[in-house]
C-alpha cells in the first residue's frame, strides 16, 4: 500500500502555543501549507490504495525516515486524565499511529482516523502519519477491511424490522474468506429512528443469515461474522431461520470456517447475559428486559441441544443479542474482532514504526479495556513501549485506571465541546479540534512515565 504525506514548508512556524486552545478547524487556517481535509483522507483511505504518511508520497516498503523521540523524551506531568502537559516547545518529528474504533453512530472509524490526522496534522504537520482503522466487529468491521483490502459487495436484505435493507460485506478472493458484519443487517442504526422497547422485542437478525447464504453461494471456505452494535436480542434465531433451521444451518456450513468475531466475552444468559447488559441500550425497559430473557433462555435449550454442548454458557455467546450463541450452535468459533482487524490491516508492523499511538471510541470505560480495540492496542503498544493516547467521545475512567491499562491520556470530546450535544451533533469537527489541541500540549520538558 502506498503512502500520501504531505511535505511542510521550512518556514512554516508551529501553530501552537502552550496551554493555548488551538481554534476549531477552518479551511483558510493556513497559506504556507496545504492541508488535506478530512474529506480528503477518507476518500483517500476508502480507495484502499494509501496510507497516510506526513512528509513525502511512498509507497509500502520503502524506508521512512529515522525514527523519532523514545517515549523518555516526551512530557507529561497534568493532573486530570489528560496526562500531557502543555508543550514548552514541539517534540521533534513524531511517527503516529492513527487507529480509532468508530465513534458509535458519529463517526466510521474510517472518519474518525481521518479527522484526527487532519486536526493533528494542523498543529504538527511534520509528523508521519500511519492511517489504521479499527474494529471489533461492530460497526464499521466491513468498511475497515474494505478499506485495506477485498472485493466489496453489496445485498439487499431484511432489515432489524422487516424493512429492507443494503448491507456489504467483503469477499478476499486469495484467501476465500467473506466478511460479514451484523450491524450492516440489523444494527441499531437501521431501525429508523430511536430504539424503543418494542423495537427491542420486535428486531430480529434474519438479515445476517442472508449474507451468511450470499457467502456460502460465493463459495467462500472461511466465513467471518463481526458482531456488535445489533438492535436485536433474538439469541439469532432470525439468522438460523432464514439458513433453514438449526439442522440445515449446519449441514450447509460443514467444511466452511465459521468465526464469530466478537469484542464481547459474555454469555447468553443470566446477569451479564445479553438481554441484562445489552437489552437497556436497545431501548428495553425492565420488562422487556424479563421478557428477552424468558425467550432467549427457550432458545438456549434448543442451541445447546443442537450443538451438543452449553454453547449458551460460553464466552462470547451473548455478543451481537445472542447472534455469539447461535453461530456456536451452527459450528462456529469465537475470537477477537480487533485481533482479527489487527491481524489483516498488519497492525504489528505499523506498531513496530510508530512512536505513538492515537486511538479512540465513542466512550472509555471498563469495557473498553476488556477485548476492545483500545484495550487491544495499549497492550500491544506496552510491549514496545510506545506511548498511547486516547480520543473518546466521553472518558468514564479516571487516571489510575488510565494508566493502569497502558494508555498515556484520555481526552474526551465532550469536554472538549462543551457538552455531549455537541460533541455527537458535530463530531467530525470537534474531535479535530481536540487532536488540535491534543498536539500542542506534546511537550520535550523530560521524561514521561508510561505505566
Amino acid at each position: 500500500m502506498g503512502a500520501v504525506v504531505c511535505e511542510p514548508r521550512d518556514s512554516e512556524a508551529s501553530a501552537a502555543s502552550a496551554g493555548v486552545r488551538p481554534p476549531p478547524w477552518s479551511p483558510a487556517a493556513s497559506t504556507s501549507f496545504l492541508r488535506p481535509s478530512s474529506f480528503t483522507f477518507a476518500r483517500l483511505l476508502r480507495s484502499g490504495c494509501c496510507l497516510v504518511d506526513g512528509a513525502n508520497v511512498t509507497w509500502r516498503g520503502v524506508h521512512l525516515s529515522p525514527a523519532g523521540p523514545t517515549l523518555t523524551q516526551m512530557s507529561g506531568s497534568a493532573a486530570d486524565v489528560g496526562g500531557i502537559a502543555p508543550a514548552a516547545g514541539l517534540v521533534p518529528t513524531l511517527r503516529v499511529l492513527v487507529a480509532p474504533d468508530c465513534y458509535g453512530d458519529s463517526l466510521t472509524a474510517v472518519e474518525a482516523a481521518a479527522a484526527i490526522a487532519t486536526g493533528w496534522n494542523q498543529v504538527r504537520p511534520a509528523d508521519r502519519y500511519t492511517i489504521a482503522p479499527q474494529s471489533d466487529g461492530g460497526p464499521g468491521f466491513v468498511e475497515v477491511l474494505a478499506s485495506r483490502f477485498g472485493e466489496r459487495r453489496q445485498l439487499e436484505v431484511c432489515g432489524p424490522l422487516d424493512e429492507n435493507v443494503q448491507a456489504e460485506w467483503v469477499l478476499d478472493l486469495n484467501s476465500g474468506t467473506a466478511y460479514l458484519e451484523c450491524a450492516q443487517a440489523c444494527g441499531l442504526a437501521r431501525l429508523g429512528g430511536p430504539p424503543t422497547p418494542q423495537t427491542a422485542l420486535s428486531a430480529h437478525s434474519r438479515g445476517v443469515g442472508q449474507l451468511i447464504a450470499a457467502a456460502l453461494r460465493a463459495e467462500a471456505a472461511r466465513i467471518v461474522v463481526g458482531l456488535g452494535g445489533t438492535a436485536s436480542t433474538d439469541g439469532g434465531r432470525g439468522m438460523v431461520d432464514e439458513l433453514g433451521g438449526l439442522s440445515s444451518g449446519q449441514r450447509r456450513l460443514a467444511g466452511v470456517e465459521l468465526i464469530a468475531a466478537s469484542d464481547v466475552e459474555y454469555p447468553l444468559l443470566g446477569p451479564w447475559g445479553a438481554a441484562e447488559v445489552f437489552g437497556p441500550q436497545k431501548g428495553a425497559d425492565s420488562a422487556t428486559v424479563a421478557m428477552l430473557e424468558h425467550r432467549l433462555t427457550e432458545w438456549a435449550g434448543e442451541l445447546d441441544a443442537a450443538a451438543g454442548r452449553p454453547v449458551s454458557a460460553q464466552a462470547g455467546a451473548g455478543a451481537a443479542g445472542g447472534i455469539g450463541a447461535a453461530l456456536l450452535a451452527l459450528g462456529g468459533r469465537c475470537e477477537s474482532g480487533a485481533s482479527i482487524i489487527a491481524e489483516h490491516t498488519r497492525l504489528d508492523d505499523d506498531m513496530a514504526g510508530a512512536d505513538l499511538v492515537i486511538t479512540g471510541e465513542g466512550r472509555l470505560d471498563d469495557q473498553s479495556l476488556h477485548g476492545k480495540v483500545v484495550g487491544a492496542l495499549a497492550e500491544a503498544a506496552r510491549s514496545h513501549d510506545i506511548p498511547v493516547v486516547v480520543m473518546a467521545g466521553q472518558v468514564d475512567l479516571d487516571r489510575l485506571a488510565v494508566r493502569s491499562a497502558g494508555i498515556l491520556a484520555a481526552y474526551a470530546i465532550a469536554d472538549y465541546a462543551g457538552s455531549a450535544r455537541l460533541a455527537l451533533a458535530d463530531a467530525a469537527n470537534q474531535l479535530m479540534g481536540l487532536a488540535s489541541y491534543v498536539a500542542a500540549r506534546l511537550g520535550n520538558r523530560g521524561p514521561t512515565r508510561y505505566l
